[in-house]
């Protein structure tokens, strides 16, 4: 704990004088089992964000692989956009982002020779595969606040909760 405080309860304390943002990060932290012992080599980051009207949090279960390599097990997200009108549609949102997202934080660089980008379409670009795509677990808070969007409040939150447990 870098700062000597727990990510969550510091995230709980600047959120004191939010309901809302705090019942969406508590809703996180239950989901993935924040205050649950972990298995050797693993450890847990969280993080939050508001987006494009909605609230997200997510809490990332990582370990290293043998070859010093990230892996994440499993991304907790509670999400409140209000209300939610397609339930299912707001999982499979929240999967495609943390996808999105893992893989513009594991391998989203670009790089360059004599001045040129060596990738130049996406067919050289590296993208979560289905066997590294983690266990996704989605708690949709529906708190009757203004509509919000479900796309993109999926993708801000995952590095961050990858790099606090990492």
């Amino acid at each position: 704990l870098a700062g000597g405080m727990d990510p969550y309860e510091l995230r709980r304390r600047l959120m004191a004088a939010s309901p809302r943002e705090l019942a969406v990060l508590d809703a996180a932290a239950k989901l993935g089992g924040w205050k649950k012992a972990l298995p050797a080599g693993r450890a847990r980051g969280i993080a939050f964000t508001s987006s494009f009207g909605s609230l997200s949090a997510q809490v990332a279960e990582v370990s290293m692989t043998a070859q010093g390599k990230i892996q994440v097990h499993s991304v907790a997200v509670a999400m409140d956009c209000g209300k939610a009108i397609n339930p299912g549609i707001i999982e499979q949102q929240m999967q495609g982002g943390i996808a999105h997202g893992l893989s513009a934080a594991l391998w989203g660089q670009a790089q360059f020779s004599a001045g040129r980008a060596t990738v130049k379409n996406f067919n050289r670009y590296r993208v979560l595969k289905m066997f590294e795509m983690p266990v996704v677990k989605v708690k949709i808070i529906q708190s009757g606040a203004a509509l919000g969007g479900i796309g993109e409040p999926g993708v801000p939150p995952v590095a961050p909760a990858v790099a606090n447990a990492w």
